[in-house]
């Protein structure tokens, strides 16, 4: 026996075990009724793992939807978001984008809403919403004289919207879609102070204040506090559209420009952009050149202020944005037929499934590009990590066509980004062919 034909031999042996004990746990899923001690210890597991995923799932709602992770420290007390607050009234607070959940009312609220008996100028009514939490995202104390205080941000004020079932702006809670309708610049720059942000990027309020008024609906800049960057180099905003959160079980990098998984930027959020209060690292924010404003801040490392709110929570609000899924697109909002030729289309001539590819429909594994890859200017992508842009998963695009596409809505429609790539690729598509590409993707 040869050397080769022992170790084979060996390799074999050893490997027995495991073979039979993978053979034995196959069969008990198929043995229905089966007694013993491997089919108890499987339902015992299979038990075990599905409620602590009903819990994690619970737990990380809870979160998504009303832990401020600390931030209202900073919203209440260094920018004083509350008494904006105690004046708002409603029609305005909508006009802003801010969203109401129906379902969070008291009953007697939501008799009222249908009937058309609120008075949305009454900035009363704005107090009550905050008591039920019934504005998404907004956290606040209001007490029985109406004085609002320890108001906090979460994760839902973006990335949660409703389906406009009473009135626009009210409905039912849909999270993880992305409020393209929120005036995020426009709300802290209604704050009675913006100091903190002028003092951060060493300029006076009324440009704090001019920067955020300049975002505009649906658009927020999360490198501004990073880079002190506000402008692109044609002098437009150099913020971006909010993105959905649901559709990213497994997607590798959930940004635009690839900082991370949906984990680190939960952690990123909510330390730095909330400024909530817990432990965050990336040494990648001591690059000067780059991060200027956070190597100078110490961004790289921060610390909770007392005690720790955010760390704990980063598993049960992964694991939540993991569990939402895309939402499948309305029956008869596309052209069924057309979407099939599309989806042939989408597969060969156009290529775009060498880099979307079914059923991710981004890239797996890493779903970075280079700028010229693309076809377009690396100013967003230079303010990321990598210098590259990420693959963008494309399962309910339908739901945020609102604003443009791509991570600044510069292409206003679908045909414009399918001309884009028609040119820069040299795909040489009819335009019966576009037409039938573009319902594909609207049908994702």
């Amino acid at each position: 026996m040869t050397a080769t034909t022992r170790n084979c031999a060996l390799f074999v042996l050893l490997c027995l075990p495991v073979i039979w004990v993978a053979t034995t746990v196959q069969g008990q899923k198929f043995e229905e009724g089966t007694d013993g001690l491997v089919s108890h210890e499987t339902e015992t597991l299979n038990s075990a793992v599905l409620d602590n995923a009903r819990s994690m799932i619970e737990r990380g709602r809870t979160i998504f939807r009303y832990d401020p992770f600390g931030s209202n420290l900073f919203f209440n007390d260094a920018l004083r978001l509350n008494e904006t607050l105690e004046q708002l009234p409603p029609r305005v607070a909508l006009g802003l984008g801010l969203k109401i959940d129906f379902n969070a009312l008291r009953p007697s609220v939501r008799s009222a809403l249908r009937s058309g008996a609120v008075d949305l100028e009454d900035p009363v009514v704005t107090q009550e919403l905050l008591r039920s939490f019934a504005v998404l995202g907004v956290v606040a104390n209001v007490d029985s004289d109406g004085n609002i205080d320890d108001v906090g941000i979460t994760c839902a004020l973006c990335h949660s919207t409703v389906d406009d079932s009473i009135a626009p702006g009210v409905g039912n809670r849909l999270d993880g879609w992305a409020n393209r309708d929120l005036n995020v610049g426009g709300i802290v720059a209604a704050a009675p102070t913006v100091q903190p942000f002028a003092d951060l990027l060493g300029v006076d309020q009324e440009t704090v204040r001019a920067v955020l008024n300049g975002w505009g609906p649906g658009r927020f800049d999360a490198h501004l506090n990073l880079d002190g960057k506000a402008f692109r180099p044609d002098g437009e905003t150099a913020s971006v559209l909010i993105p959905p959160a649901f559709g990213l079980a497994g997607v590798n990098l959930s940004t635009y420009v690839g900082w991370g998984s949906v984990s680190y930027w939960n952690a990123f959020v909510g330390n730095l952009e909330m400024n909530g209060s817990g432990h965050f690292f990336d040494p990648r924010l001591d690059d000067a050149e780059r991060f200027p404003v956070a190597a100078a801040n110490g961004f790289a490392r921060r610390e909770p202020v007392g005690t720790d709110l955010t760390t704990s929570k980063l598993g049960d609000l992964h694991f939540y944005q993991l569990a939402l899924a895309a939402p499948a697109a309305p029956e008869g909002s596309f052209d069924s037929e057309a979407a099939s030729r599309g989806q042939d289309i989408f597969n060969t001539k156009a290529r775009c499934a060498s880099c979307h590819v079914p059923p991710l429909y981004t890239d797996p594994g890493w779903n970075l590009h280079a700028p010229e890859e693309i076809g377009i200017d690396a100013f967003q992508a230079d303010r990321g990590p990598e210098g590259q842009y990420r693959t963008t998963p494309l399962r309910g695009l339908w739901t945020h066509t609102q604003g443009g596409f791509y991570h600044d809505g510069r292409f206003a429609t679908l045909a414009a980004v399918i001309d884009h790539y028609d040119s820069f690729m040299e795909l040489g598509l009819e335009p019966s062919e576009k037409v039938d590409l573009a319902e594909f993707l609207r049908s994702l």
